[in-house]
């Protein structure tokens, strides 16, 4: 955490650069490279730290604090290095044999694999593959021909180098991810940087080393949405810090309030919006903790267990988002100035809003099916 808020003021400094350019400044990735952020879900074995879930977490939302791109990065590396992890152990000494590597991914079976001798052939394009020009290894979805002629989804492991880039993260929000499409075209893949998504689900990994850590036995889904909590709880924090470091100086235009901090209306809407970061905090960390408590405890878990790790999940989103309305909407006609943070911040927050997997509305859904007695309505439990 220490090393993780020395690096804020740099991150802060070329937050706009990112923007601009479309991914992160190679100072911010090699700063956060020599911090060790990149470590906490590497093995042991191979230098790492396998940190806890509340420890990525409470990193991940220091990084917020600076720049959502930033964070956003972060946290899809950490998901993906954990999800290399689940590979056979000798997959993941060729990946983990790049130094301070750093390994993107998709869920998303957006690609064909064929299998051929001694593994499968993929083909087709992935969209938001996060941080891609800045990795060297992509755990990606593919759709995998069976011998009936349907299809069973699997997660591959192929070095970025073997992937086409395509230039195409022209938008409005989290600009500095670099979130580009890429695109396999005839890439062999060996059958040991294949695996079953079915079993991946199941908690059934490969790997035989990485079985008696907790930190790796714990289930994907859950893994995954309460780490990027971490993102989304950092930007709400960094939306009120944004506006408290401008409201000494800023009067009410149109009113007799020289001094915004006087309005009783000004009063109303930090409150409120304090209240809802609270809010957002409470569900980040009751989803890490949760995560925390069963792996060390090596628990089965419940679908209800599962889905209301998606459903703080969305909670952070929720929160986060009002309590950045309600700050944004306080801080003026001024605060449309790219040089002013709250703007790119109230962006970010509302992309990741916007995310399929954190969408408020579909993890209340899915909650609610469960309370209800009903069966979840998806596989990514």
């Amino acid at each position: 955490m220490h090393r993780a808020a020395d690096l804020l003021p740099l991150l802060r400094e070329h937050a706009i650069w990112a923007e601009e350019n479309r991914r992160l400044h190679d100072e911010v990735v090699d700063a956060m490279t020599a911090a060790g952020l990149f470590k906490m879900r590497v093995p042991r074995r191979y230098g790492g730290y396998e940190s806890d879930m509340r420890t990525v977490v409470e990193v991940l939302a220091e990084l917020g604090r600076a720049d959502g791109s930033t964070s956003w990065v972060a946290a899809v590396w950490q998901v993906s290095t954990w999800i290399a992890c689940m590979f056979p152990d000798e997959v993941q000494d060729e990946v983990f044999a790049t130094p301070d590597v750093r390994v993107c991914g998709i869920l998303s079976p957006s690609a064909v694999a064929e299998p051929v001798d001694g593994g499968v052939v993929v083909t087709g394009r992935w969209a938001f593959t996060t941080g891609a020009r800045q990795s060297h290894w992509y755990t990606n979805a593919a759709m995998l021909t069976t011998p009936d002629g349907g299809h069973e989804p699997v997660m591959t492991a192929i070095p970025v180098a073997e992937l086409e880039i395509v230039d195409d993260w022209f938008t409005t929000s989290l600009r500095g991810s670099g979130s580009v499409s890429t695109v396999a075209t005839g890439v062999f893949v060996p059958h040991d940087r294949v695996l079953r998504m079915g079993p991946v689900l199941g908690q059934r990994y490969s790997s035989k080393l990485n079985a008696d850590s907790p930190l790796f036995r714990g289930p994907l889904l859950p893994t995954a949405c309460a780490t990027v909590g971490g993102t989304v709880l950092g930007l709400a924090k960094a939306a009120k810090e944004a506006f408290f470091a401008r409201l000494p100086d800023r009067g009410i235009t149109y009113t007799s309030y020289d001094s915004q901090r006087e309005a009783p209306l000004t009063h109303l809407q930090v409150a409120e919006a304090t209240v809802k970061i609270d809010e957002a905090e409470f569900h980040a960390y009751r989803a890490a903790e949760l995560v925390d408590r069963k792996n060390l405890a090596g628990e089965a878990w419940t679908v209800e267990e599962r889905a209301r790790v998606r459903l703080d999940m969305g909670a952070v989103c929720q929160r986060a988002k009002e309590a950045v309305d309600i700050l944004n909407t306080a801080s003026g006609g001024s605060s449309i100035y790219t040089s002013v943070p709250i703007q790119r911040i109230q962006r970010d927050v509302q992309a990741l809003n916007l995310h399929a997997v954190m969408h408020p509305n579909t993890n209340l859904e899915l909650y609610g099916r469960i309370l209800c007695g009903l069966e979840p309505n998806t596989h990514y439990l």
